[in-house]
């Protein structure tokens, strides 16, 4: 399954908002800073569709506010 994803960076409480059912918006603390927040992305994606880190994948956007993420299932 893939969706889009834009990111919100350095905010107070991190999140996932689901806009429809490809795009969605997360919020992170983290900084852009040597991947730190793309991982963060990646944690709190995992935790809103209860799988593993390891079945995310951001396809496109690595240094974008704007991503493409894969579901790998």
């Amino acid at each position: 399954m893939k969706f889009f994803v834009k990111v919100k960076i350095r905010a107070r409480r991190e999140c996932v908002e689901k806009i429809d059912s490809e795009n969605f918006i997360v919020s992170v603390k983290e900084i852009p800073e040597k991947g730190k927040a793309n991982k963060a992305i990646i944690k709190i994606l995992a935790e809103y569709f209860k799988i593993a880190p390891s079945m995310i994948k951001i396809l496109s956007g690595g240094k974008s506010k704007q991503k493409t993420v894969e579901l790998l299932a």
